[in-house]
């Protein structure tokens, strides 16, 4: 009998989006017509944008529907699945085996290693990653290689930490193989802090298994028995999996005592953290696993040498070891083909803010910023110019249209001011104001500060001050100076990366945008009509068609006229919150 399986994404944006319900109604669909139809889920392809996202998979081939709710699913499931004909407009077309020519082309230009599997296979299920060659690398690396050799092949890959830094994954290991000790500890960072960063989480509710076995192949390179995976509280759905991929890895073999038959064991551990942004710093992490307050220690000795409980301890993010299975299968060679010299392979990058088709993509190193945000990700909602994107969180930097072709590797956004980071991109358009954008930004880290070193304590508290004056139409003569020598300061002074990155985006926005801070200071205006004690929303009555989508929007009723006419805004009640803006179809609503 011909079998159908239907495939439904139900990772967080998925679910978010209406999944459950959309999975629900095919469940009971599928029960009523015996058992030809298999259900089954699967992580984010990520085009998180287009979610729900449902696939039929048949003697056709595979079929990727977007943006399913319940009443497309039902036409999809009695059009297709009983019918036999693909509904044509409900498709995604670059991913189905038929239909018309697609639009844009979201995957053409990516090169998905760390995804290779999310958005394929059950994560819930070994078999389907088995069934993809899932364990394959740890098999071969116990079975048929040696730990020495393993790990020149990570140093020939040029492998790059995907945690920010960019430190080479090959010389950490190497540095905690070599030190002394009787036990030694393995570290997965899954501590994704960043805002508008989410690649870990859609990583772990993916293909759970593929960290699982990066993981394994580490500690076997090392000599650690013993790891953790440390991973935010706020990420249920990526715990839960985690654990169930732990359980069916110990069942079959893969963790535990004498791992497929040879001498080699290991076990891991999930410690759920508490949110705290400080925590991504490795030593900061070390401390909250030993169940102290996670603050940064001074460096030497690094974990590497003096880690986890005083012992060599290697730590890797979550990109990182999602990575290594495929290059043990595929040979170093294989991953230098993708990326530049100092920066092979891919990256993985969430798009986010102001841009078309925000999700998650994997891409060459080197590719340029132009292709990443306007080839794969759509460009700007609204045909509104695209202004900055901020690289590498509240760490990284605010990079300007003039630098879109820069190409993304270490090397060259360093370059730039900012940083690769973990990999989020928020992207903004026209109406963003970069001195706000700093403002927010700083006022995240200086949340987050532990508070351990003086400068970054005060320091970041003190520009905070002064950004707070002037976004209110309060900046003075001297504001700018003082931004700068109390950055320099902060970084030079601080003990962990949190500190020492926490000025990035002040001192690139300051670098790029230098006139908007100039004009909230010396005119009291703000271009991009943000800061509410700097600005008044007026209505062009030329351009006002009198539709009312504003005065549905207004959540003070300060906006008054005929449907059909011209409307006006009664100043003296207007909050500013700027709704009446954002929905107005034809940008009748201005700022001054």
């Amino acid at each position: 009998m011909d079998t159908t399986t239907i495939m439904v994404g139900y990772a967080s944006c998925g679910i978010a989006a209406g999944a459950k319900d959309v999975r629900k109604l095919l469940e009971a669909k599928a029960a009523e017509n015996g058992a030809r139809i298999t259900i089954k889920q699967t992580g984010c392809l990520g085009i998180c944008y287009d979610e729900p996202i449902v696939e039929v998979h048949d003697q056709a081939g595979r079929w990727v529907y977007r943006k399913v709710n319940e009443r497309k699913a039902e036409r999809i499931f009695n059009e297709h699945v009983l019918g036999g004909k693909p509904v044509e407009g409900f498709l995604f077309h670059e991913l189905s085996a038929g239909g018309r020519e697609p639009k844009q082309y979201v995957f053409r230009q990516q090169q998905r290693i760390a995804l290779a599997n999310s958005g394929y296979i059950d994560p819930e299920n070994i078999d389907d990653y088995i069934a993809r060659d899932g364990y394959a690398a740890l098999r071969h690396a116990l079975l048929e290689s040696s730990p020495d050799t393993i790990l020149q092949t990570i140093i020939d890959s040029g492998l790059r930490g995907r945690g920010g830094a960019g430190f080479p994954t090959g010389q950490k290991w190497s540095l905690c193989k070599k030190s002394r000790g009787d036990v030694k500890y393995l570290i997965c960072n899954a501590d994704e802090g960043d805002p508008g960063a989410f690649m870990d989480r859609n990583l772990l509710e993916g293909d759970p298994h593929a960290v699982l076995e990066g993981m394994m192949i580490a500690a076997y390179v090392i000599g650690a028995r013993e790891g953790y995976i440390y991973v935010r509280a706020e990420y249920p759905l990526a715990i839960r999996r985690l654990r169930i991929a732990i359980d069916q890895a110990s069942e079959r073999r893969f963790l535990g005592r004498d791992i497929l038959g040879s001498a080699f064991c290991f076990d891991i551990k999930i410690k759920e953290g508490a949110g705290a942004f400080v925590c991504g710093e490795e030593t900061a992490l070390c401390a909250s696993i030993e169940g102290e307050r996670g603050m940064p220690r001074i460096r030497p000795p690094f974990p590497a040498e003096a880690g986890l409980w005083g012992k060599p301890t290697n730590n890797n993010n979550v990109e990182t070891y999602a990575n290594v299975p495929w290059i043990v299968r595929h040979g170093a060679d294989a991953y230098k083909a993708f990326g530049t010299g100092k920066s092979t392979g891919t990256k993985v990058f969430s798009l986010a803010g102001k841009i078309e088709r925000g999700g998650l993509v994997e891409v060459p190193m080197g590719i340029p910023l132009r292709e990443v945000i306007f080839d794969i990700g759509g460009g700007i909602p609204k045909k509104r110019a695209f202004k900055a994107v901020q690289m590498g969180g509240p760490s990284g930097g605010c990079l300007p249209a003039t630098l879109l072709d820069t190409p993304v590797d270490y090397e060259s956004i360093t370059a730039t001011g900012a940083i690769m980071g973990s990999g989020g991109m928020v992207v903004m358009d026209e109406r963003t104001c970069m001195v706000e954008v700093s403002r927010f930004f700083l006022s995240f880290t200086q949340k987050e500060s532990c508070g351990k070193c003086t400068f970054c304590r005060l320091g970041t508290l003190r520009m905070l001050e002064i950004l707070n004056r002037i976004c209110a139409g309060e900046g003075r003569e001297g504001d700018l100076e003082a931004l700068t020598e109390l950055a320099g300061l902060i970084k030079s002074a601080s003990l962990c990366g949190l500190g020492q990155t926490a000025p990035n985006p002040v001192l690139t926005t300051l670098k790029y945008f230098r006139e908007e801070y100039e004009a909230h200071i010396k005119h009291k205006q703000c271009p991009a009509g943000v800061c509410k004690n700097l600005i008044t929303f007026h209505i062009n009555a030329d351009l006002c068609t009198g539709c009312t989508a504003c005065v549905k929007a207004c959540p003070v009723d300060c906006i008054r006229g005929q449907k059909g006419e011209p409307h006006t805004i009664t100043l003296d009640d207007c909050i500013k919150c700027g709704s009446c803006r954002e929905v107005c179809p034809t940008d009748a609503v201005y700022t001054r």
